[in-house]
């Protein structure tokens, strides 16, 4: 998710130079852990060391620009002062995390310019002046919560404003007018209603859909005089007749039984029921999101450069040769942190983007080693795999760059983006994607066949989308390389073997590529890519009670219900999800079982 933008030659010196930040920032940052519960994944948040490495800082230039705390089950109370005394604070992402209540006071926090706080428990009205005070703000994200009430008016005197996401809350009123030059926009699935604003109709109808009371364009519904849908029109009506044919019926009742009684008729009149008037309100599904980039190689035969740290060594030439001054020089964007580091994309003067990771969890190991394993990676050759770049080596930072991957991660596209990408995951490109993971694991497994872990790190972030939706993997035989204290920023350490067993064998990745399958199928963001195990969909126990109880085609993601005829492949893939997910090693399918069943489905 781009969230800042900067220059990569300030990242550089930041590389470069020691790290430091004012003792007021770090005080800052420890109250506002201490407002937070659940807060294990802030354990590199310590007194007496540099903000700038803790987990979810992002810093430019040696001054804390960003949180970015997406993804750690974090929940309780923000404390607002303390980001305040932050005084180079500009971006905040609390996104996939569980906090809930009123949206939080971000709005003291003047100088603001990207706010992310989708996929949370946020809910309420957000007061009508909220954004008033926050004319920096770029980038709006409060999906995937539980907000109502009308859009605040002040949203639409933001001039800078770029992206406003609201999608799956439950907004009601009218769409206030929004002049700006918005680049992305998203209000579905909410209460909406009325015209949209003329200077929305540039977007899809998808921004809009799920708001039965919207009318205008996009949307093939025409408003009426008042600003309203015809077809709204048309249930407004009904219910007017309704209700003056109910007062019509009454006045007779009333006529005829006071008639009954001057006559001296009391016998008892019949009681003819009158229909029950249900309010139908249709929910909205959450989950959740995160993006990534990546590219393709072949192998490079440079040497390893002599002339100290400040070397980029390419290891794959099929991009082009570039160097360390290219990427300094080039414009660049916060992708996001990652549970081994930081990534940034860069886009070089030469037209080529790239994703620069700034990889943390290896820096005990030589440089001889780090040359060898990279130039390894950078000789593979395959449909299915990222191949790096380049690198460069210092004793405290690596980097690590690949392409950058426009379409992003299948993590984003499946949960993340509801625009033209998410529409394209028919059943034919799902299974398309199963098998293009499947044989890049297959690769990885006899290419590093010695390895415990070949992968160690499959899970949907770390599924990067061509532009045809090829799947290639990416952070993958990252385990001989790591700190051992850094083992657990791996996903295979959050498998069962692990956990329940203190085991790591090749099985894990079976299991890895079991949880991608589930979740690719059933559309929902799995509990086990969290580090406490809070949120999302425990994908495999819902899988598996279906299968006991005969009701596994409930567990398929409904966007695909409608596919014609392919409701038994997409139940085959789920039995080899299952297969593949079973908590016992010893009882699991083996890998080469597994893809043997997946390629026997054929669309």
């Amino acid at each position: 998710m781009a969230a800042v933008r900067l220059s990569l030659f300030f990242l550089f010196l930041l590389l470069t130079l020691p790290s430091f930040s004012s003792s007021s920032d770090t005080d800052a940052l420890l109250k506002l852990k201490q407002s937070f519960t659940n807060s294990a994944s802030l354990s590199s948040w310590v007194p007496n060391s540099s903000p700038c490495r803790w987990a979810g800082i992002m810093c430019d230039n040696n001054t804390i620009i960003g949180l970015h705390l997406s993804d750690m089950g974090l929940s309780g109370k923000i404390d607002i002062d303390a980001m305040l005394e932050i005084k180079g604070l500009r971006t905040v992402s609390l996104v996939n995390n569980s906090f809930s209540g009123p949206i939080p006071e971000f709005n003291k926090i003047g100088a603001l310019k990207a706010l992310y706080l989708s996929t949370n428990q946020f809910s309420g009205e957000i007061p009508s002046d909220f954004f008033s005070y926050l004319n920096s703000l770029k980038k709006i994200w409060l999906s995937e919560n539980k907000f109502s009430g009308p859009i605040p008016n002040s949203i639409s005197q933001l001039d800078m404003l770029l992206e406003i996401h609201l999608e799956n809350n439950e907004f009601s009123g009218a769409i206030p007018p929004l002049s700006q030059s918005i680049k992305s926009l998203d209000m579905s699935n909410n209460n909406l209603e009325g015209p949209i604003p003329e200077s929305l109709a540039k977007f899809e109808a998808n921004s809009f859909k799920g708001n039965e009371g919207l009318c205008g364009k996009p949307l093939d519904k025409a408003c009426d005089q008042q600003g309203e849908s015809k077809n709204s029109s048309g249930h407004v009506m009904l219910i007017i007749l309704f209700i003056v044919c109910l007062i019509i019926a009454v006045a007779l009742f009333l006529v005829v039984r006071s008639r009954r009684r001057l006559d001296g008729d009391f016998s008892v009149l019949s009681r003819d029921s009158v229909d029950e008037v249900v309010q139908v309100h249709v929910g909205s599904s959450t989950e959740s999101r995160e993006s990534d980039s990546s590219g393709r190689g072949t192998g490079s035969k440079r040497g390893v450069p002599k002339s100290g740290n400040a070397d980029l060594v390419v290891v794959n030439e099929e991009k082009g040769v570039f160097g360390l001054p290219d990427l300094m020089k080039a414009a660049a964007e916060v992708l996001g942190n990652g549970s081994l580091g930081s990534a940034y994309k860069a886009a070089m003067s030469n037209g080529l983007s790239v994703v620069v990771k700034r990889v943390r969890a290896i820096n005990q190991i030589g440089r001889d080693f780090f040359d060898a394993e990279m130039r390894g990676f950078g000789r593979i050759k395959h449909a299915n795999i990222l191949t790096i770049l380049a690198y460069h080596f210092r004793k405290e930072e690596k980097l690590i760059i690949s392409e950058y991957m426009p379409r992003g991660s299948l993590l984003y596209v499946l949960h993340g983006d509801r625009g033209t990408s998410h529409a394209d995951l028919t059943w034919p490109v799902r299974l398309k994607i199963i098998k293009g993971i499947a044989q890049g694991l297959r690769f990885l497994h006899s290419h590093f066949s010695s390895y415990d872990l070949p992968h160690g790190n499959l899970k949907s972030s770390n599924v990067l989308l061509t532009q045809d939706y090829e799947p290639l993997l990416s952070d993958y035989a990252l385990h001989p390389l790591l700190n051992p204290n850094s083992f657990n920023a791996l996903f295979a350490f959050k498998s069962p073997d692990y956990v329940q067993h203190q085991l790591i064998s090749q099985k894990v990745d079976v299991y890895c590529l079991g949880i991608i399958i589930l979740e690719i199928l059933t559309g929902k963001f799995p509990s086990q890519y969290h580090s406490n195990g809070k949120g999302g969909t425990d994908v495999v126990q819902w899988v598996l009670a279906a299968i006991s109880e005969r009701r596994e085609a409930e567990v398929i993601d409904p966007e695909m219900a409608n596919t014609p005829n392919s409701l038994d492949q997409m139940l085959k893939i789920l039995q080899v999800g299952a297969a593949c997910t079973e908590s016992n090693p010893e009882q699991r399918i083996n890998l080469n079982e597994a893809i043997r069943r997946i390629e026997e489905v054929q669309v």
